[in-house]
């Protein structure tokens, strides 16, 4: 199967100090992209760049603050002139009964889940635009589809970024920029605030939960495709979760 060659080409992706957003790093560098390593964690993204070598650097940014992205941006326009990928990775999950859960848990996954696609895509879209196959890219989840209890402020945030994809879509496809969603279900990662490191591992363990490479091995299917076309969504999900 033939897939477009990727050399060069330069990808932002936000939340890569680990789990999906590291592993879509090393797959995008071993396919010959730039990658320019987002998240606030400085010394976890610096050590990563340093591993991945020329192809990689670090920009230490919280996404979710508006005026620190468009710097990051404005660094990116100075350093590579363009952006033909936007991968909007970094993301915030709080478990708890919405009448128990509190403002300020709230406003962190607002920040990050929505906000921070809002900021970077914004930023992304005029450094896109004449690329041969520009992709923005976002990391929903099955809790984007449908409800989950104990997540209801998640699961809002990621109803509200498959809204605002299908609308995205429909205005940025004429310019030949495509807008396409991941949503995964279980994946075994350091996500999710609120919930044991045991117990999450005994539910993703009773489903043979994805990786993160999986997960980025979706986001490279998606990237390489022709630029006419478009994979608009890719639900993922382990064989044995047969329900959110």
């Amino acid at each position: 199967m033939q897939y477009r060659d990727l050399t060069d080409n330069i990808c932002v992706i936000t939340g890569a100090s680990s789990g999906i957003g590291e592993a879509t790093a090393r797959a995008l560098v071993a396919e010959g992209a730039q990658v320019i390593l987002v998240a606030r964690s400085a010394d976890k993204i610096e050590k990563l760049a340093a591993e991945l070598g020329d192809k990689a650097r670090a920009m230490p940014t919280d996404v979710g603050d508006a005026d620190a992205v468009r710097a990051l941006f404005e660094r990116v326009n100075a350093d590579y002139g363009a952006v033909d990928l936007m991968f909007n990775n970094a993301g915030v999950g709080y478990n708890d009964p919405f009448a128990e859960s509190k403002p300020e848990e709230w406003k962190k996954q607002i920040d990050a889940n929505l906000y921070g696609v809002l900021n970077c895509t914004h930023a992304a879209i005029p450094l896109m635009k004449g690329r041969e196959a520009p992709m923005i890219s976002t990391v929903s989840s099955v809790g984007g589809r449908y409800g989950v209890p104990g997540w209801s402020v998640y699961c809002a945030t990621k109803f509200a970024v498959v809204g605002f994809h299908d609308t995205l879509r429909k205005e940025l496809g004429g310019d030949g920029i495509r807008v396409s969603l991941i949503e995964p279900g279980a994946v075994y990662t350091n996500w999710g605030f609120n919930v044991t490191e045991d117990a999450m591992k005994e539910r993703r363990d009773k489903v043979e939960a994805l990786t993160a490479e999986d997960i980025a091995n979706s986001l490279v299917y998606a990237f390489a495709q022709p630029g006419h076309v478009n994979a608009q969504e890719i639900l993922v999900m382990p064989t044995k979760q047969v329900s959110p």
